[in-house]
């Protein structure tokens, strides 16, 4: 001890002496801070702070998707321990050569050759080590090369996504010889094979671990899909118009929050994309009565106006009748060599998307073959499809809205024109309106459906837009029942009303970018929802913004 003190003191007066002997640099001014040069990513302003919020490129994107599996505890080598060893041997050596006096030569060659031959023997013995793990390495690596054809057919020509599942399914193996988790997962599902919620723990610790096979197929599809679509979008945005980038909320949205409410960031969901160009309407006022010249009047008779579309819709006595037929007629014409190119951008994507998906499927089935059932294969999509959607989202809806920006403007237009129309201008009957007047002037009929169905632009994941969706129409449902009971009559005939409100819903909540979220979640979500309660869902809302983009065109005008 007392020799370690010695050396302590010793290390301390040299680098006392050291630190003396450099010499201060003299004050320099500090010379004004130089602009840095605008950077050529679109950045666009929050709505909240102003703050710029970008595009990152994909080499960035790339960089952070990466960065977790590079964080990852990684163990040393044999020889990157004896690496280490030897360096604390070399500072022991200098400590020591650095206290004998200079007449002590023989001790000081001593220390050289006993040096010298530690770190010898900690790389031979290293190497040896290394040899022997690198055999191992190489006699598993076969083995499992074999369970792997065992588990595949062997075949003499293999197409490149062949060898692709066959060299990630022996990773797979690989991975699993080294950790326990994979066994103590598959002992809970054998125990409970009906339970999804253990798929679903399952799905998600998987896809949390940056190390597993599949999260870096994850990871490295990610990436893949990212930089096809930034350059695309990115050339969208520039010959979109002269503001580059610049993405907010129409001004009607502020309204449809209660006060007191989180205000919608338009850049959480809808990102750097260009909202549509809004023609500038007649001055108009907020507050003003629904006579005020900026809304056009309606037709506010008993039925749906729907029925109204006198030569352009054919007499239905469903609102819901040849709904083809109506989304058909609500189709804008529009050029298609300016579309073409972006169209046939988005449908490669779109296919892009699906395979990658399918391929993260068929891997995690291949893993563990008890979820090799209906039920628990779509818990797996869904699992699967909300941590590969969240980083895509925004630049995926930005090529959705350059697609469908002719309709997105459409439906603004309508919403700027008709934004104090009154409910009844819409066909909503009187019964399925409040008698006593709303007590706050920023609160209307169906606000709270408004209110839920803007929270649906701040997901990024298909499955929990829909949910949004369903969920807005099941509180257009109970408002319109709370309404009926105070006008004592408790029969609504839903169908054929249920679209005039949600069209309401939609003018209200001020959101043009919902046409490019509803095509997209048609092409992503998954076929079994599209015929149940969800796809009724999404069908209706469709048809309630085709409805509200004909409003601009002065084709249900009376």
């Amino acid at each position: 001890m007392l020799k370690l003190a010695e050396q302590c003191l010793e290390r301390a007066q040299s680098t006392a002496t050291k630190l003396g002997k450099i010499c201060l640099k003299p004050a320099v001014p500090v010379a004004p801070p130089i602009p840095l040069p605008t950077s050529r990513h679109r950045r666009v302003c929050s709505d909240e702070g102003g703050k710029l919020s970008p595009f990152l490129p994909p080499e960035i994107f790339q960089k952070l998707q990466v960065v977790e599996s590079q964080n990852s505890k990684k163990e040393l080598t044999p020889l990157e321990k004896a690496s280490l060893q030897n360096q604390k041997l070399r500072a022991t050596y200098e400590a020591r050569m650095a206290r004998l006096d200079p007449s002590q030569a023989m001790q000081k060659t001593s220390l050289t050759l006993s040096l010298q031959r530690q770190m010898m023997e900690n790389l031979v013995i290293a190497k040896a080590r290394e040899e022997t793990l690198q055999r191992k390495m190489e006699e598993r690596r076969l083995r499992l090369q074999e369970a792997t054809n065992r588990r595949f057919c062997s075949q003499v020509a293999l197409t490149p996504e062949e060898r692709e599942q066959r060299a990630l399914y022996a990773a797979i193996l690989e991975y699993e010889q080294d950790h326990d988790w994979p066994k103590h997962w598959r002992a809970k599902l054998k125990r409970s094979p009906g339970d999804l919620s253990v798929v679903t723990s399952l799905v998600s610790h998987l896809l949390s671990l940056p190390d597993h096979p599949i999260s870096q197929l994850l990871k490295k599809l990610q990436c893949a899909v990212y930089s096809a679509l930034y350059p695309i979008v990115s050339r969208a945005a520039i010959s979109a118009g002269p503001a580059p980038g610049c993405c907010s909320l129409p001004p009607e949205a502020n309204g449809l929050l209660a006060p007191g409410s989180r205000r919608l960031r338009s850049s959480q969901s809808l990102y750097c994309m260009l909202s549509p160009s809004e023609p500038s309407a007649a001055p108009r006022s907020l507050d003003g009565p629904p006579s005020t010249p900026s809304v056009p009047t309606l037709h506010s008779g008993p039925s749906s106006p729907l029925v109204d579309a006198s030569s352009h819709l054919p007499d239905k006595d469903s609102s819901f009748e040849d709904l083809e037929q109506f989304l058909a007629l609500s189709e804008p014409q529009t050029p298609g060599a300016k579309r073409e190119p972006l169209l046939e951008c988005l449908k490669s994507t779109v296919k892009d998307i699906h395979n990658a998906i399918d391929r993260l499927l068929s891997l995690t089935l291949l893993a563990f073959e008890s979820l090799n059932t209906a039920a628990s294969k779509d818990r797996c999509l869904a699992c699967i499809e909300e941590p590969f959607f969240s980083p895509l989202w925004p630049l995926l809806l930005a090529l959705y809205r350059s697609v469908h920006r002719t309709q997105e403007a459409a439906v603004s237009r309508s919403m700027e024109l008709y934004r104090n129309a009154p409910p009844t201008a819409l066909g909503i009957p009187a019964k399925l309106l409040p008698r006593v007047p709303e007590a706050q002037a920023s609160t209307y009929p169906y606000c709270t459906a408004a209110q839920e169905l803007g929270l649906l632009v701040l997901e990024s994941c298909p499955q929990k837009k829909l949910e949004c969706i369903v969920r807005t129409l099941r509180v257009i449902c109970i408002c319109a029942e709370d309404y009926c009971l105070q006008s004592e009559d408790t029969t609504w005939s839903g169908a054929d009303d249920l679209l005039p409100i949600l069209s309401f819903v939609v003018l209200r909540s001020g959101l043009p970018q919902l046409v490019s979220e509803c095509a997209a979640l048609e092409e992503f979500i998954h076929e079994g929802y599209l015929i149940g309660e969800e796809g009724y869902c999404l069908t209706s809302l469709q048809s309630a913004l085709s409805y509200v983009e004909l409003l601009s065109q002065g084709r249900l005008d009376k």
